[in-house]
């Protein structure tokens, strides 16, 4: 590729995330809901039809013949790494999607039910079991590891450093969204869980594990008071 090529491929996939990330934002719903109204409920089903397309057209540019590249990095002799990264994308995929109500994720719900809004977990509250109790946004922390899972070329170095900040500014303006909606309930959950890695959830795990270790006889002897003839 060309470096032309380069900042041709550089700028579709920013201006797909900017698009991408502007139609959900708060500003950007706000303005919707005000224009569309009563049509406002198909918007969600809308915007992933309109995001599937154009990833699609934005994968297969980026996988014409022109864009082939020596890679950078390759997983060779690395594998049983690369598929355990794989592997662990995959699960974080999966256990995340038994919590949220895909029918709502989709925008079926929205139409069927003649109103928008709404949360995306089954019962449309906040929920904090399970893997989400481990970590807030185990979807996005699954798209991180699966993305960064293959071998690296110059032209997969732009897509996933461009994906992966689109990934953490993305969740920041989520969160905004999720504050607004649950209040002091998930600002709580943010100072419990941890964000994309269980830092906060091994550190307590850890610490009962500490806690459980000691033995009374290992425990330090406590001090008494002596008595003064």
């Amino acid at each position: 590729m060309s470096h032309q090529n380069y900042i041709l491929l550089a700028i579709l996939w920013i201006a797909y995330c900017v698009i991408h990330s502007a139609l959900i934002s708060i500003t950007g719903t706000n303005f919707l809901k005000r224009a569309l109204r009563n049509r406002y409920r198909f918007f969600r089903v809308s915007y992933n039809i309109f995001s599937f397309l154009t990833l699609i057209f934005l994968v297969l540019y980026s996988n014409s013949e022109g864009g082939k590249t020596e890679p950078l990095f390759t997983w060779e002799g690395r594998h049983l790494f690369q598929y355990g990264l794989i592997a662990l994308g995959a699960i974080l995929l999966f256990a995340a999607a038994r919590h949220y109500n895909m029918l709502q994720f989709l925008g079926v719900n929205q139409i069927l039910q003649g109103r928008s809004g709404g949360g995306m977990a089954e019962s449309g509250e906040l929920d904090t079991t399970g893997v989400l109790g481990v970590i807030r946004h185990p979807w996005y922390s699954g798209v991180f590891l699966l993305i960064w899972a293959g071998d690296i070329t110059l032209r997969e170095l732009i897509i996933n450093l461009i994906l992966s900040a689109y990934l953490i500014i993305g969740t920041f303006l989520e969160e905004r969204k999720l504050v607004l909606e649950f209040g002091d309930r998930y600002r709580e959950y943010q100072h419990r869980v941890s964000m994309f890695f269980p830092l906060k959830w091994l550190k307590t795990g850890l610490s009962i594990l500490t806690r459980a270790s000691y033995s009374p006889a290992e425990a330090p002897p406590s001090r008494s008071k002596q008595n003064v003839p």
